[in-house]
């Protein structure tokens, strides 16, 4: 087994390989280059922190779930779920097990707990991480389609219905109706 700052290190490098993991949902919509998983988690976590701070919630923890939401990909890739019929579901807590298992007790504790809160979603936090999680790709459709990507609606109606706390559903609202240029006119 390898020291602990050498695991240390090696989850690192891992963990990097999500800043050329993309979106690969994207490419169905005619998408030629989607953002990468990192880009995702980095404004989930930032929404997440936005709703859990409207919702009553600690942002704080809610921000570091959805920071840890995706990070089982580096291993299975994004899986589209046009691809789900065909294979089974890949299971975040296993994969986030084996990902973390050279890792030392208090940071392999820290990473494993994160992700059961967040698949289990019995928390608000958890909520809130999961509901930033569909609006991220609300937000990311909306701006697709602001620059001529058709094909969006089905990924912007998906996101809507999977929605549980008022404010998320009130900011999708909002937000599929909004131009992404809106920010610059406030």
């Amino acid at each position: 087994m390898p020291d602990e700052p050498t695991a240390l290190a090696a989850f690192g490098y891992e963990l990097g390989l999500l800043k050329r993991i993309r979106r690969t949902g994207w490419w169905h919509a005619g998408v030629r280059d989607p953002e990468s998983v990192a880009e995702h988690s980095m404004r989930a976590a930032q929404i997440a922190a936005l709703l859990a701070a409207e919702e009553g919630a600690n942002p704080e923890r809610a921000a570091f779930l959805a920071l840890w939401h995706d990070t089982q990909e580096t291993r299975t890739g994004d899986i589209p779920h046009t691809a789900a019929k065909y294979m089974s579901k890949p299971k975040p807590r296993e994969i986030t097990a084996d990902q973390t298992a050279a890792l030392p007790d208090a940071s392999r504790t820290m990473v494993r707990t994160a992700v059961e809160e967040y698949e289990t979603r019995e928390t608000l936090e958890a909520q809130c991480a999961k509901d930033a999680d569909k609006l991220e790709m609300l937000l990311q459709a909306v701006e697709y389609r602001d620059i001529g990507v058709e094909r969006v609606a089905g990924w912007i109606d998906s996101a809507r219905k999977g929605l549980t706390t008022e404010t998320a559903r009130r900011i999708a609202e909002a937000a599929a109706t909004l131009s992404p240029l809106a920010w610059r006119d406030r």
